[in-house]
């Protein structure tokens, strides 16, 4: 027997995870509550490694420096001179700068892509592209909702159905073929009229099952063939089929 593990490259760094959690809870970035993004941070942690996907080693470092960060607000500040010219370094600072320097690069990174497909619907794409239903469908294909938002349903599904006890932790990789959960996961998705809720595709409380439908709705959403949608932050999660 061999432990199921999967590496995946939907998560593009600590840091795009720290700042989904910002814009998440509505926290000044100028004013992390530091005490509150840890707690929120390890939340994603071990839901990862609950489902015993390989999470890079940059992910294990921004947990340890926040980790940090968190004692060293907790220590008692001395007493300083009213007098005294000394400046009290705040040690979210450097955490603080990096992520408005990732924020920039990531809104840069964003709008270059707006322009990319406004040229790509000026030169390359047929008149049919432009009528209002094939292009709000084209809006949905980008994805409304991120793999942060999906694993953020997993652990609340995990505390309604209070899986908490160890979940089977190896199996075959030939007993669960990706590609026949995927096709699965699409036709009881495709068999909801109006979207299926995301807990209902997670009908076994094991691991292998539980690890292979993540993926395999991740794969279905790659390929542009289903979505996921929430009404709002922090709300039950739907998924739909593109061909609704």
């Amino acid at each position: 027997m061999q432990a199921y593990k999967v590496k995946l490259d939907a998560f593009e760094g600590p840091l795009d995870l720290l700042l989904h959690l910002i814009n998440q809870y509505e926290i000044d970035i100028y004013d992390i509550p530091v005490a509150q993004i840890t707690e929120q941070y390890m939340q994603y942690i071990h839901t990862m490694k609950r489902l015993e996907l390989n999470i890079a080693s940059e992910y294990l470092v921004m947990a340890a420096t926040l980790i940090e960060i968190k004692s060293q607000m907790l220590l008692p500040k001395p007493e300083l001179d009213e007098d005294a010219e000394e400046y009290m370094e705040d040690p979210r600072e450097d955490l603080m700068q990096r992520l408005i320097e990732y924020r920039k690069y990531k809104e840069a990174a964003l709008q270059l892509q707006v322009i990319e497909k406004e040229a790509n619907q000026i030169y390359t794409r047929p008149p049919l592209l432009f009528d209002e239903s094939i292009s709000k469908h084209s809006e949905i294909a980008q994805g409304e909702t991120s793999v942060y938002d999906m694993l953020e349903a997993l652990r609340q599904m995990f505390e309604r159905k209070k899986w908490d006890a160890p979940l089977e932790t190896k199996v075959e990789k030939s007993d669960i073929p990706i590609e026949q959960r995927m096709e699965e996961v699409l036709q009881t998705v495709k068999s909801a009229k109006e979207g299926i809720l995301f807990d209902r595709l997670f009908t076994i409380q094991t691991r292998p099952h539980i690890v292979v439908t993540f993926i395999a709705l991740l794969e279905l959403m790659k390929k542009n063939q289903v979505y996921c949608k929430q009404e709002k932050q922090l709300s039950e999660l739907y998924v739909f089929s593109m061909e609704e």
